[in-house]
């Protein structure tokens, strides 16, 4: 076959042989199927690979919520146990009506622990969240056993006490030398009891101040 000799403007591509024919259909066939892909398919496989990869957002976000789930009841009984324990401890603050005897309660402490008292001084009560702290500012005489003696009976009392800015010094007063055989140190600290608010104080506490006035 001489190529030369074929004519080949489209008007005679009907006299072309039959393998020039066949490649010609070939290499149209391939341009068109590249348009297709390129105006059609391309898109739409960007796009299945778009909706696939939120396919996988999606499916870990639902594995995530079926964990939580299925921790859902681990989780009521934590909170079970912290609103338990959160009660048991609202139940050692004492109303208003009981700090009095809470106040007795730590002095008589003091004194059961073989401690002579300098200072017993309660000062005014800071209002929390929920609870009100009083203060109470102490001064004792004694050993250094009696004073381990007076903070485990504190500890051990039905109502929360806490004993903060404990300082213990020898015993240095007025007549100390007749009573250093029996009160040899003295200790200062601040002791904290508790009580619980009702709503109307609660309430109260948390209210915001009001902006002053210029």
């Amino acid at each position: 076959m001489n190529l030369s000799e074929i004519s080949w403007d489209l008007e005679y591509a009907g006299s072309w042989p039959a393998p020039i024919k066949a490649v010609v259909i070939l290499v149209l066939c391939l341009v068109l199927a590249g348009l297709w892909w390129y105006v059609d398919t391309g898109s739409q496989l960007e796009q299945l690979a778009a909706e696939a990869a939120k396919e996988t957002e999606l499916r870990a976000a639902f594995e995530q919520k079926q964990k939580k789930v299925a921790s859902l009841d681990e989780y009521k009984e934590q909170l079970q146990d912290i609103e338990k324990t959160f009660g048991d401890l609202l139940r050692q603050l004492p109303n208003k009506t009981q700090v009095p005897e809470l106040i007795v309660d730590v002095s008589q402490t003091g004194l059961a622990s073989g401690l002579e008292f300098e200072l017993f001084k309660p000062a005014n009560e800071v209002l929390k969240e929920f609870y009100a702290e009083l203060p109470i500012e102490v001064k004792v005489l004694g050993r250094f056993t009696d004073f381990g003696t007076f903070v485990s009976g504190l500890a051990s009392l039905p109502r929360i006490v806490t004993v903060h800015n404990v300082k213990i010094s020898p015993n240095g007063g007025k007549d100390a030398a007749a009573r250093n055989e029996r009160f040899p140190l003295v200790m200062s600290a601040l002791v904290r009891t508790y009580r619980y608010l009702d709503e109307g104080e609660a309430a109260a506490a948390v209210k915001p101040s009001a902006p002053a006035k210029r």
